[in-house]
């Protein structure tokens, strides 16, 4: 973690009585591996000071010596150091010749930092209560952060941690997309929009195999950003998959398994900016001369596991094969009609009577459409927009990949789906389907149908704030296999550690975060010359965090992707893990393996690799009928919103 995060998320603790401006942060949980972190801020005193650190305890000095900083405006890290025991540990920090000053922070092993992740994983799979699990497993995290004060715990999970995610703009602009994106979904399947759309797509996608690929193609051409595909093929496909007896799992699975994939690697996406300034910021700090941009479009053969995803879905599409629990969801649907298991609780609610078309009035597919389509091209207008004012205002060149890379995404989405209700309330008002009343109480239904959703939402980032920013949960994953690595194996194990740190902090961009700055220099320091390494660690950086955003619980993809076709989250999750799992397993083997070993380039090893996964979904996929004779009938569920 750099010097700006820390030293906004540490306990600040001064001295007044100081005649200078001298002070002192420290995290408020250390990590006994990982050492104590102290940053200093002295901005009068001279350029080199003699720092002591004295442990109050014990007495024994655990630091003395000169530091020479290059600007004295800016706090400077003192080397990590060596706790002394388990528990408090205060210390004297002597900064020059001001008066010292106090600090201290609570000490842990370092798999404490594992457990609120765990405990939040194990309790949503056992309970099948996640907003429960989850809270469960921020409150522990605040538990250890607030030396084990059970009150002051539970209340820092509200006046810090949920306060915290939900101020923040980014997470703000999310929020209030999903609302306006759900009332807007709410009058589409109000005005007969959804039914029309349903009706008038349906005579392409006439049965399950042309409806599931049908989806798997509106989530590749829906590249710009995953949460818009989330939940603009999720509501616009879950009525027609309804009625085609496609289980809500599948349908959830296809939906998911394109979003992350798609907009991770391609050229101009939300996820351009995020990536590229990781690997700037790394490059710049090792004055390593690789253009940042360039370097990621080299690494894309590498991201073996998003194409790997990709090829997947394609092929079970195709074949119409399905294994595992997936395989059970389908006969289900198939068979049965039910396209949800018994006693499944969807994520969104769709089937209140304000949600569903009005009777005796045209179902036009036009109010669907068009609204979606403003939602679509408002937030690629908006993110061109947004993106060449940053430009711009930075002195960059006004080329597309700057643009798209500056932009902001978030802004452009809160466009796109305010204006989309507005057009969805225009049409239904204009064509006489709905008085401005019922139009006003579908939008509202609409987004009150996403509280459910939204509560998980904010509360897996909460769990993800504490694990990264007190726990230091990636640091420590990290630092326990840096030490050994061979340069060959690197990129294997950097994925196994981006997959389970994403799957535990359920973040894909926050794993990004913490591993970027501890994994580069890794791979340049064991590896500098080597070009495969830095590109296969990079990768797998990526490919990696999306694996894990893709079964985690607690991601917020995956909860959006439950939201988006309303199927019950933990079924989402449970019968996507073992389809994550085939492409990731001959990901690593073939493609992580064997390229940093030299044995072959990265196309040969997507090739062999497309090849393990056909002979996988050959050998145990199992197919299942495309027409079930003599299944109950099931009533096809009215379309809505998602996020």
């Amino acid at each position: 973690m750099g010097i700006r995060a820390t030293w906004v998320l540490v306990a600040l603790l001064t001295l007044p009585a100081t005649g200078s401006a001298v002070e002192v942060a420290t995290p408020r949980v250390s990590l006994a591996p990982l050492g104590i972190r102290l940053e200093v801020l002295a901005p009068d005193a001279a350029d080199t000071l003699r720092v002591v650190v004295r442990d109050l305890q014990s007495g024994t000095i655990l630091h003395d010596a000169r530091v020479t900083r290059a600007a004295s405006d800016e706090a400077f890290a003192l080397p990590q150091l060596a706790p002394l025991r388990y528990g408090r540990q205060r210390l004297q920090v002597r900064v020059g010749g001001a008066e010292p000053l106090q600090v201290e922070t609570r000490v842990f092993p370092g798999w404490i930092s594992l457990l609120p992740p765990l405990l939040a994983i194990g309790l949503a799979i056992v309970l099948r209560q996640v907003v429960v699990a989850l809270f469960v497993g921020v409150w522990v995290g605040a538990l250890f952060v607030s030396g084990f004060d059970f009150l002051g715990a539970s209340l820092r999970v509200v006046d810090h941690y949920v306060l915290g995610r939900v101020v923040d703009r980014s997470n703000a602009s999310l929020l209030l997309f999903t609302l306006l994106l759900g009332g807007m979904v709410g009058v589409i399947g109000r005005s007969g929009g959804a039914r029309g759309i349903a009706n008038a797509v349906t005579r392409f996608a006439t049965t399950p195999r042309r409806g599931q690929l049908t989806t798997w193609t509106l989530g590749l051409l829906v590249f710009f950003d995953d949460y818009a595909n989330t939940l603009l093929v999720g509501p616009t496909m879950r009525p027609i998959a309804d009625k085609l007896r496609i289980s809500r799992e599948k349908l959830a699975f296809i939906v998911d398994g394109t979003a992350a994939p798609v907009a991770s690697m391609a050229l101009i996406s939300s996820w351009i900016g995020v990536e590229v300034g990781y690997i700037h910021d790394q490059f710049a700090s090792l004055e390593i001369d690789r253009d940042a941009y360039w370097t990621f479009v080299q690494s894309i053969p590498y991201l073996f596991y998003p194409i790997l995803m990709l090829f997947t879905g394609f092929l079970l599409v195709s074949l119409g094969r399905d294994f595992g629990p997936m395989r059970g969801a389908e006969m289900r649907a198939r068979t049965r009609g039910k396209v949800l298991a018994d006693g499944a609780t969807p994520a969104t609610d769709f089937e209140e009577p304000t949600l569903r078309a009005v009777e005796g009035r045209p179902h036009r597919w036009i109010n669907a459409a068009l609204p979606l389509l403003t939602v679509l091209v408002t937030v690629l207008v908006g993110l061109y927009v947004t993106g060449r004012a940053a430009v711009a205002a930075s002195g960059e060149p006004q080329s597309l990949r700057n643009i798209v890379g500056s932009a902001d995404s978030f802004q452009a989405l809160l466009w796109g789906s305010f204006l989309g209700g507005v057009v969805a309330i225009g049409l239904a008002l204009g064509g006489r389907v709905l008085s401005l009343a019922e139009s006003m109480q579908a939008w509202i239904m609409g987004m009150r149908s996403m509280l459910y959703a939204l509560i998980i939402l904010v509360l897996a980032w909460s769990l993800g704030e504490v694990c990264k920013s007190d726990l230091h949960t990636g640091e420590y994953l990290v630092g326990v296999l840096g030490p050994t690595l061979r340069p060959a194996l690197l990129p294997f194990l950097v994925f196994l550690v981006a997959a389970f740190t994403s799957f535990a902090t359920g973040s894909s961009w926050g794993t990004m975060g913490i591993l970027f700055p501890l994994v580069v220099p890794l791979a340049h320091g064991i590896a500098p010359d080597n070009s495969t390494i830095l590109l296969g660690a990079i990768s797998s950086i990526l490919a990696g965090s999306v694996w894990g955003d893709h079964c985690s619980p607690i991601s917020d993809t995956t909860i959006l992707s439950s939201l988006a076709t309303s199927c019950d989250h933990l079924d989402h999750v449970r019968t996507q893990i073992p389809y994550a799992a085939v492409p990731a397993a001959v990901g690593m083997l073939f493609g992580s393996l064997g390229t940093a070993y030299g044995w072959y380039g990265p196309w040969v090893a997507l090739l062999l690799g497309a090849g393990a996964i056909v002979g996988i979904v050959l050998l145990v996929g199992r197919r299942v009928p495309e027409v079930a004779t003599g299944a109950e009938e099931t009533q096809p569920v009215e379309w809505s919103v998602s996020r």
